[in-house]
């Protein structure tokens, strides 16, 4: 009887060990994601040609975020001011206290708007601005929504590399 209580307590205490093991790789992902670097898949035509239509796999890294290091032409990953539960990738085209002068629908019109980006915002834009829903449709976005800057592709394997 006392070898069995023995190799339960065995069997726990491993159980246990393994537990912590996966706990600590789930924490590790979960800084790693958040607060270091992400994946992010991004598709559609508003970032042509920089990314591919049909979808590129990226790597935003969000340290540079937090610590207010990005600036005019990065390219970032920004929560949607239209719909919280979305991500857009556009490029970052003035930052607070910039005078912006942007196209209002360059498809139909030559006629530009100019502006100053308010305290606390960014003005971004798609790189292609005849398929682009970006600040040109609703205006400056607080510096706050940026979630990372993109860095490098990572998908397709073709495409492998920094972002211009």
């Amino acid at each position: 009887m006392l070898g069995s209580k023995g190799q339960w307590r065995n069997i726990a205490k491993e159980a246990l060990d393994r537990t912590a093991i996966v706990a600590k790789f789930l924490c590790f992902l979960h800084v790693t994601n958040n607060y270091l670097c992400s994946s992010t898949l991004v598709y559609g035509p508003s970032m042509l040609p920089t990314l591919n239509l049909t979808g590129d796999v990226v790597l935003a890294e969000h340290v540079s975020t937090r610590l207010g290091k990005v600036g005019p032409g990065d390219v970032v990953v920004v929560r949607s001011p239209e719909n919280p539960k979305k991500y857009v990738t556009k490029r970052i085209v003035g930052m607070e206290g910039d005078r912006v002068t942007f196209s209002v629908d360059p498809i139909s019109s030559d006629r530009s708007k100019t502006l100053v980006v308010p305290k606390g915002h960014v003005w971004i834009q798609g790189d292609n601005v005849y398929a682009s829903k970006d600040s040109r449709h609703f205006g400056p976005v607080p510096y706050g929504l940026i979630q990372g800057r993109v860095c490098c592709r990572i998908w397709p394997p073709d495409g492998f590399g920094l972002l211009e």
